[in-house]
């Protein structure tokens, strides 16, 4: 359900503006609008500069935490009264940032390092200064390497090479001559220094590396409290210098104007606060043209599915709340493209599990999993496909009472079609009807009554021409006085689809587009429709897939004795319904948001656009 909001515009004078601020940030419930449009200021953007070194130091201390071990114990410290919490939050920030700089310098030279170290493992551990003796006595020492069918023997004799080690099929060698040989073969730079130093010196980085990582983690135990409450004081002072931002000055500048929402419940709040006060406002309610904030509340249930609603948009505040709505399709969509109890059953476990370790934020994701697993067990023994299992095929005694009853082509067919997909479309005819019948409303409770005759007459049109022929068509007479109503029906909502559509037009207009909504709803309505069918065939292809994998795991183990075929048998089976259950997931949350996102909202009219309701208030 949307909010109701109140437009209040507030006019205080400069003397008492910052008290007025003071006192609405201490109520709350004011979300302030914007009337200085890419307006920005100093502190405004010094607070945003500031917001990103919280946000980066935090998460460089989430990877720290999570990544390296602490080889000492810490204790979380608590602030002092009195302490500057901005300040000392942000002497942290700092101290991270500099850990950071010297830890990403530091993995420089140790990967400087390591390439020397590198280069001289072929040969060693030498003294580079007695290469210096044999130079001042006429021989050059220079060191190649080369693959090995290409070194030459002729290289030993002449300038006497001599292989020293052999890694990855190239052969490192070093040759003894009065001058540089002219051989085929990459002539190698090598340090001046000797190994153990390079080692030495990797050791040695390594240590300050770990006491950087020490420092880090010591950080994140005992000063992460001090930096979060900095970075709460950062986000009040970015939120008031917003407001600043957001005023516009008036009379000379004497006096400021603001404008802000307030929900109607708190209304009479701050409206006791301002007349209290003396402070000019006035109130309204908000019209068509104005951008109002949205606030959505939902019961325990219906609120879980908000984070799918809001991956399309937040509604307009003109729009309906469609999550209600939205909800028990979308879950119903799941079960149906998952549709493997089996599967379900996974979902189900898996999210109890998570709900009792998930913090209080992230519960509601593993609350939304148990209702998409129960219904996937579902809609799976509906159509009788456990771990793709055919539950109808099989001939297990405590399944015969129940084999008959399962909704699939094995049991029966529906017009020479699979039950399932009769009942995917089905299921979007309901959807879309629903949509339009919102729409209907939606119209009618902005424009008038008069507004919503059009769409609701194609409600009733469609409804009533499936039971007249419908109904007869599959086996069931009606009778002749309600065949008759229901023509009557029929040719009400002609007049409606192509008389009332647009109240505000001439009947010729009216006309023209009752045509076109004619054409178009012959064309949208069945491609709609048709859409819904990926409800059955991608349960179907989770079902067989899950099925060939079982037939594979039987049949590429069937000459194996059974003391040892049981593992080959479960590592397919465990790869291959890995595999599978991954698919149908993916595709279980794409394709009904693309159901939900494209036909239904299309249908209900659905214009989303909402902004969140922020208000001004004192973070803690």
């Amino acid at each position: 359900m949307i909010t109701q909001m109140k437009k209040f515009t507030f006019l205080v004078t400069n003397k008492e503006y910052e008290h007025f601020l003071a006192d609405i940030r201490k109520i709350g419930v004011v979300h302030v609008e914007e009337l200085q449009s890419g307006s920005t200021s100093a502190e405004f953007e010094a607070g945003k500069a500031l917001a990103e070194r919280y946000k980066n130091a935090l998460n460089a201390l989430d990877f720290a935490q999570e990544t390296y071990t602490a080889k000492a114990t810490y204790k979380n410290v608590n602030l002092q009264s009195g302490t500057d919490v901005k300040a000392a939050g942000l002497k942290l920030v700092e101290e991270v940032e500099g850990l950071l700089s010297e830890e990403n310098s530091l993995k420089h030279k140790i990967e400087s390092v390591e390439k020397s170290i590198q280069s001289l493992r072929p040969w060693g551990e030498f003294d580079a200064s007695k290469l210096e003796e044999l130079a001042q006595n006429g021989y050059q020492v220079n060191f190649y390497a080369c693959p090995n069918k290409l070194f030459k023997q002729e290289w030993a004799d002449e300038y006497f090479a001599t292989p020293i080690d052999e890694i990855d099929k190239r052969i490192y060698f070093v040759t003894f001559s009065p001058e540089r040989p002219d051989i085929t073969a990459e002539n190698l730079e090598i340090p001046q220094r000797p190994l153990s130093y390079y080692l030495n010196e990797k050791a040695e980085l390594q240590a300050k590396l770990e006491q950087v990582h020490e420092n880090l983690l010591r950080i994140n135990t005992e000063g992460r409290k001090t930096i979060l409450a900095s970075q709460v004081e950062n986000d009040n002072d970015i939120s008031l210098s917003k407001v600043h931002l957001c005023a516009e000055s008036i009379a000379d500048d004497a006096v400021k104007l603001m404008v802000g929402w307030i929900p109607v419940e708190k209304e009479n709040e701050v409206e006791d606060y301002l007349d209290k006060n003396k402070i000019y406002y006035e109130a309204e309610d908000p019209s068509l043209d104005d951008d109002v904030p949205i606030e959505i509340k939902n019961g325990s249930y219906t609120s879980l599915f908000e984070p799918i609603l809001r991956m399309y948009s937040l509604p307009n505040y003109h729009d309906l709340d469609i999550t209600q709505f939205l909800a028990p399709f979308f879950m119903l969509f799941f079960g149906l493209c998952l549709g493997d109890a089996g599967y379900g059953l996974l979902v189900l476990v898996a999210s109890i599990i998570l709900l009792k370790k998930l913090d209080a934020e992230s519960k509601p994701y593993a609350k939304l999993g148990i209702y998409l697993g129960a219904m996937t067990i579902v809609c799976g023994l509906l159509t009788g496909t456990f771990f793709g299992i055919d539950l109808s095929q099989q001939d297990w005694a405590f399944l015969a009472p129940v084999k008959k009853l399962f909704v699939n082509e094995n049991n029966y067919t529906i017009f020479g079609y699979s039950p399932m997909m009769v009942v995917s479309v089905i299921i979007g005819l309901i959807q879309v009807l629903l949509g339009m019948v919102l729409s209907a409303v939606k119209a009618s409770r902005l424009y008038g009554w008069k507004y919503g005759i059009g769409k609701t007459s194609w409600v009733v049109a469609i409804i009533s021409a499936i039971i007249c022929f419908g109904l007869p068509a599959c086996g069931v007479a009606l009778p002749t006085v309600v065949t008759y109503i229901l023509y009557a029906l029929m040719g009400i909502c002609v007049l409606g689809i192509f008389f009332l559509n647009s109240p505000d037009k001439n009947i010729f207009l009216n006309f023209g587009t009752g045509l076109w909504d004619t054409y178009g709803m012959a064309t949208g309505l069945l491609g709609d429709l048709l859409s819904y069918i990926r409800l059955f065939a991608l349960g179907l292809t989770g079902g067989v897939l899950g099925g060939v994998f079982n037939q594979l795991a039987i049949d590429l183990t069937s000459s194996m004795p059974w003391a040892v075929r049981w593992l080959p048998m479960l590592l397919i089976l465990l790869f291959g319904h890995g595999i599978n259950f991954g698919l149908c997931m993916i595709s279980s949350f794409v394709h009904p948001m693309r159901l939900t996102f494209v036909e239904f909202f299309k249908n209900a009219n659905f214009e989303g656009g909402g902004k969140e309701y922020e208000p001004f208030r004192v973070k803690s």
